[in-house]
């Protein structure tokens, strides 16, 4: 297999990573707008904005379903296959459930690059699949304008161990496993302006997979469980919080954030998708008058592949941390606290949450 150096696969992608998503503000209407599930079959549909499907087979055998794919976050080949397959991976991780096997999702310029690169693509996918367990066994490729790919992940679970996340209770704390700012690294080095060389560590974080977080989650109790991806931080615990009719309240400096993001976001060089959801978030979270706009962007970053936030109860909190950290996320960290009122609403406060 040839080199491709040469090769930058974000500068054929207008939007890149799950920054092209969306925005939640565009998306949540229309999905409400839709003729309610009735099928009793359907334990988590679209009503929640949850991260996969769950249906259910038997007493004691259920589906999770998932697609998930975007144009490149990353310049090689390889890597893209393979983040967008460990992002794909998570929204069965997020319901706590376990992969059985996925189909790839391909758009293709094949006059703009050779079919090599997209072997290179293919080839990070299945390494990926393959690390967690299962195999890519099919799949669909179009012509594109943009290089596309992801996955369509089939999953499997037990109807009563779903974590989904509608169900955070007042007095559960709050954990996140990976950093935020991996929209806005991905968009400084599309942009030629990762100075601090920062991409590496990101492409490293953005391939970990979910998997170890939500066992060890799972394992520690865990009410609701969501991933951290294209709505950051904020907008998927906006998606909690609402589902779950409670209030969440927090403390941005236990927040992990990459140290080059805060330096980056700083020079306006974030995502459009993270302004994006800072503008819908307006109506839903009140930030303290000491929280800067930077690190409000942050807290709203439109991550690829980000890690997992986990409601469960506080006194298993501090044990789930030493797991997640002994597991290789060194980062992972209590963040803050759901309460219950104003229900559906997210406060942000500097120091510790009580």
């Amino acid at each position: 297999m040839g080199s491709f150096d040469e090769i930058r696969l974000t500068q054929l992608a207008k939007r890149a990573g799950c920054a092209a998503k969306q925005p939640p503000g565009y998306l949540l209407p229309l999905l409400q707008s839709l003729p309610a599930i009735t099928d009793p079959r359907v334990l988590v549909g679209s009503a929640t904005a949850d991260d996969a499907a769950v249906y259910q087979l038997s007493e004691e055998l259920a589906l999770v379903l998932t697609t998930d794919f975007f144009t490149p976050i990353v310049d090689g080949p390889y890597d893209f296959g393979a983040v967008a397959a460990t992002n794909a991976l998570s929204d069965v991780y997020a319901m706590g459930g376990t992969p059985l096997t996925a189909l790839s999702i391909v758009g293709f310029p094949d006059a703009a690059l050779p079919p090599e690169v997209l072997v290179e693509i293919l080839r990070g996918a299945t390494d990926k699949a393959a690390e967690a367990g299962i195999s890519i066994v099919g799949g669909h490729t179009i012509k594109t304008e943009e290089p596309i790919f992801g996955l369509a992940v089939v999953g499997t679970i037990h109807p009563g161990r779903v974590l989904a996340n509608d169900r955070a209770q007042p007095g559960d704390l709050l954990i996140l496993t990976k950093p935020l700012g991996l929209g806005i690294i991905t968009t400084a080095a599309k942009n030629g302006e990762d100075h601090l060389g920062a991409i590496g560590e990101a492409i490293r974080i953005m391939t970990t997979l979910n998997r170890d977080a939500a066992s060890i989650l799972a394992g520690a109790g865990a009410h609701a469980l969501t991933d951290v991806t294209g709505f950051g931080l904020l907008g998927h615990l906006r998606n909690m919080v609402a589902a779950s009719q409670v209030h969440a309240r927090i403390a941005f400096d236990q927040v992990p954030v990459l140290a080059a993001a805060r330096q980056y976001v700083v020079g306006g060089g974030a995502p459009g998708g993270t302004f994006a959801n800072h503008r819908f978030l307006a109506d839903w979270v009140e930030y303290g008058g000491d929280i800067e706009k930077d690190e409000q962007l942050l807290l709203c970053d439109a991550q690829t592949s980000g890690g997992l936030l986990a409601a469960l109860p506080a006194a298993g909190a501090a044990e789930a941390v030493a797991g997640l950290r002994a597991a290789g996320l060194a980062h992972a960290a209590v963040v803050g606290r759901i309460g219950a009122d104003p229900p559906g609403r997210i406060s942000v406060v500097r120091g510790a949450v009580d």
